[in-house]
């Protein structure tokens, strides 16, 4: 998913196992004015984890000149160190102009900020603890994340600071559309770094173990504790715009140009180092941003391991502009769906109109959970959206049928089976099985599948015995999806006739799989007769 979230690094794609830890690392809501409000991400994050889902990489993006906040760790008036947050973005910073209540709390201090605190200063040896507190915390109620003990400043200890903490830092490489590494220690930390030490404290001790007089003075008080400033949310508009009233010109503070979402695209095309099989770009629609969906299915088409789930339209607009925006895509690594529908906040009371996307995440974890990724996810056994109070249209069965034959998945609504996906078509125009998401998927996984046991074989003797390897390693996988009811049949060659002496003298290694994709039921047609008393039905 690539999504702006409240907090979290930019640009630099994480896992998160579970809907408690997308909340740690990216946050949730977030109050701007008099209201709270949040990023699609979260809402989708939801429904996926919810729904059985188990792995999702997110890539938050930002725009203009974003940057993390910052803070000096001071003795007198002289900077020690200076800690570094993590995320990025205005919310992180909790100081500046404000200054703390009496109780010890931050005025713009809140539970997606953190603070920090020096304790357990031992002045005859160097030492002092580090605690990591939650921003909205007070000197009487302390909520403490994390705590790094026993630190000292000199560089040659193995309970440096920067070691203790870590001060490493991703940044990413438009040019060569990667992600580099600075930094000298791994982090430890997931809310902070060490972005400089001003003052190092080298070889601090006498022989006896205690500070040397040279560094008197030179370590921070007990008891003092700091907050963070400096941090920018870059080129984000505002007002920013949300749910219902997201345009082309303000899609959650994202302006008309693409370019943030095309850096997350790009950066994601590294098959070697992301591994993901469907991408969504909530709050991204054709209708008003074709730019970023055209980069993200060549993105997906040049992987060929992935497909991404595209919201045809704006809340609003009507299901021919969808069947339209549909029609302008001919691709299997691309689905759409129609129309919004409507969804509880994870974090209060208040319904959202949110895209389709942001449930369509969920129905593919809850198909995966209980059938396979090559089942269809749609209908009443696996297209059930259990959170959705309502969808923008009531769809009839002719506007379904409509929609279906433009390659837009509708979402119906039925009397007693509530908000179902109703459709699984992929936006290739042919009508091949690479029409329906289900075998797009099945493809996908065994891509992969075929990629990772291939490379077990590269720089290997290139004999009989290495391929009857492969084919004892491939064979097997698609004899348990053909058990599963995924194959009708499938053939995997490579042999000599494929491998011939050229071929080998190229140092090459060729093989071919054939798969017949078993075909889902999408319409039923049973005829029924009436007969006259005493007619004796066939047996």
């Amino acid at each position: 998913m690539i999504t702006p979230t409240v907090k979290g690094k930019s640009f630099v794609p994480t896992i998160v196992t579970s809907f408690d830890e997308y909340l740690k690392i990216f946050g949730s809501s977030y109050r701007s004015g008099s209201d709270n409000y949040e990023y699609l991400g979260s809402i989708s994050a939801r429904e996926y984890f919810s729904n059985g889902g188990d792995s999702l990489l997110v890539t938050k993006i930002s725009t203009g000149s974003y940057s993390p906040a910052s803070s000096n760790v001071v003795s007198g008036s002289t900077t020690l160190f200076t800690l570094e947050t993590l995320s990025d973005g205005a919310i992180m910073n909790n100081s500046g102009s404000e200054i703390p209540l009496s109780s010890g709390s931050l005025v713009s201090g809140s539970a997606d900020n953190i603070r920090w605190e020096i304790s357990g200063v031992n002045a005859s040896r160097g030492k002092f603890d580090i605690v990591v507190r939650r921003g909205d915390d007070s000197n009487n109620r302390k909520i403490i994340l994390e705590a790094f003990t026993q630190c000292s400043l000199d560089p040659n200890a193995t309970n440096y600071i920067g070691n203790k903490i870590g001060d490493e830092i991703n940044v990413y490489n438009a040019t060569n559309a990667q992600l580099s590494t600075s930094g000298s220690y791994k982090l430890k930390s997931d809310y902070i770094r060490v972005k400089s030490v001003d003052v190092k404290m080298y070889d601090m001790l006498n022989p006896d173990g205690t500070l040397k007089t040279i560094y008197t003075g030179s370590l921070p008080v007990s008891g003092t504790s700091g907050s963070f400033s400096g941090a920018s949310d870059g080129g984000l508009l505002h007002p920013q715009k949300f749910f219902h009233e997201i345009s082309a010109t303000n899609s959650q503070g994202f302006g008309a140009s693409t370019t943030a979402y095309t850096t997350a695209i790009n950066l994601l095309s590294n098959t070697d180092e992301y591994d993901f099989d469907v991408l969504f770009l909530p709050a991204i629609t054709a209708e008003s941003h074709p730019v970023t969906v055209q980069a993200a299915l060549a993105m997906c088409e040049a992987r060929g391991d992935a497909m991404v789930i595209i919201d045809p339209v704006l809340y609003g607009s009507g299901q021919g502009t969808a069947i339209s925006q549909a029609s302008g895509y001919n691709s299997s690594y691309g689905a759409m769906y129609y129309p919004w529908v409507q969804l509880k906040s994870p974090s209060s009371e208040k319904v959202n109109w949110c895209p389709p996307s942001t449930v369509i995440a969920g129905v593919l974890a809850f198909n995966d959970s209980v059938g396979e990724h090559y089942s269809a996810p749609a209908g009443l056994n696996r297209g059930g959206l259990p959170n959705v109070i309502k969808a923008e249209v009531k769809l009839s069965k002719a506007n379904r049928d409509s929609l279906y034959d433009g390659n837009v998945n509708p979402i119906a609504s039925f009397p007693n089976s509530g908000v179902i996906t109703w459709g699984q078509k992929t936006l290739q125009f042919r009508q091949t099985a690479l029409d329906r998401i289900n075998v797009r998927r099945l493809m996908s996984k065994a891509k992969k599948f075929v990629k990772q046991e291939g490379n077990k074989l590269l720089f290997e003797a290139n004999t009989q015995v290495t391929r009857l390897k492969f084919l004892n390693a491939v064979n097997p996988y698609f004899e348990n999806i053909q058990q599963k009811q995924g194959l009708y049949a499938f053939q995997v060659k490579m042999d000599e006739d494929l491998n011939t002496n050229e071929v080998i003298d190229r140092n090459e290694l060729i093989g071919k799989i054939i798969l017949q994709p078993a075909k889902t039921i999408e319409f039923i047609n049973i005829e029924f007769g009436l007969t006259p008393t005493g007619v004796t039905f066939f047996q």
